[in-house]
């Protein structure tokens, strides 16, 4: 049995694997790899494209989807181990993971960090959690990484660019109102450099840079890939040649939980949304980002709309890697 918590723990040969899956599913999307099959998604954050893509998704191989937003239409979900459970929380994981594993034959989980303590956030425990009691494979549907966006991203600039090796990638700091997860922006850096693509990290400081963890499995996924890594704090010389610009806003690690403190940092910082002079820099690069966007505050209406942009077709291809995702996972269960 396999879980798909983060793609680091999945081969880059299987990771193809998902990716051809994915291309032959978008050619020919109706089957019966799920009928009878049930899967469980547990959604503790708001979702549009992921809710969707897997329901639709499980729909289309013949399965039933069932969604629950515990504290809403399920019972508050406590996960840290060994707690005294006097809070708002009414059942543990351990419950949770062993019940659904009796009822359903895969479990998705959307669990977005707390945003107080970086330190305890790093450590995902929450996905973790529902892995280790779950007796069903558990689908990672965002945490602190993306692994169903990083998926999606790669058939997306495979579809566009045939051969990604080499190519070069530039994952731009957008402005943001309020600090953000750092999920997509990890989830960027790592599939990237994965695949061997030439990535340029391009945020305002070294405050910005992502966690050393993921800075880490980046720079080796770039040496055994035969890529390449840089950190660049220049908006002009990181847009310079590039063939492909994905843009995403993340707070500040060292201000983690203390947004008022990081808005002294954030808030001049508005030229660094995607332009058509920034574009221009570019080798006719193609520009993407994750959705949702703020327009006119990440990217501007004529980024959006150019042809060069491929984020529609990034959310469309969410659905396809996400159905490959699935019954690879049901075929090892």
């Amino acid at each position: 049995m396999r879980h798909f918590l983060s793609t680091q723990d999945w081969t880059a040969e299987e990771l193809t694997g998902l990716l051809d899956l994915a291309d032959q599913l978008k050619a020919s999307p109706l089957n019966d790899a799920l009928a009878g099959k049930s899967v469980a998604l547990l959604f503790l954050n708001p979702s549009m494209r992921t809710r969707t893509s897997f329901q639709v998704g499980v729909q289309q191989m013949g399965g039933i989807a069932v969604v629950l937003q515990p504290g809403q239409d399920a019972w508050g979900v406590e996960f840290r181990p060994g707690v005294v459970m006097d809070g708002e929380a009414e059942e543990h994981i351990a419950e949770v993971a062993g019940v659904l594993s009796r009822y359903v034959d895969l479990i998705g989980l959307r669990a977005f960090p707390k945003f107080t303590d970086w330190s305890q956030d790093r450590d995902d425990a929450v996905i973790k959690a529902l892995a280790a009691h779950a007796s069903v494979p558990v689908i990672n549907m965002e945490t602190i990484v993306h692994p169903c966006q990083e998926l999606a991203l790669m058939q997306t600039l495979r579809e566009r660019l045939g051969t990604v090796q080499g190519r070069k990638l530039t994952l731009t700091w957008t402005w943001h109102p309020r600090p953000l997860n750092t999920a997509v922006a990890n989830s960027a850096l790592l599939i990237a450099t994965r695949f061997g693509m030439d990535v340029t990290l391009l945020c305002p400081s070294p405050e910005y840079l992502l966690d050393e963890q993921f800075m880490a499995a980046a720079r080796h996924n770039a040496a055994a890939s035969g890529g390449a890594l840089q950190i660049s704090h220049d908006i002009d010389a990181a847009y310079a040649g590039a063939e492909v610009v994905y843009a995403k806003s993340w707070g500040a690690l060292p201000y983690y939980g203390r947004p008022q403190d990081e808005w002294e940092l954030r808030k001049d910082l508005k030229h660094f949304i995607v332009d058509e002079r920034k574009m221009a820099l570019t080798d006719n690069a193609l520009f993407s980002h994750c959705l949702p966007l703020r327009r006119n505050i990440k990217a501007t209406d004529g980024v959006m709309d150019a042809d060069y942009c491929v984020a529609q077709d990034e959310a469309e291809n969410r659905l396809h890697a996400q159905k490959a995702l699935m019954m690879t996972l049901m075929r090892s269960a």
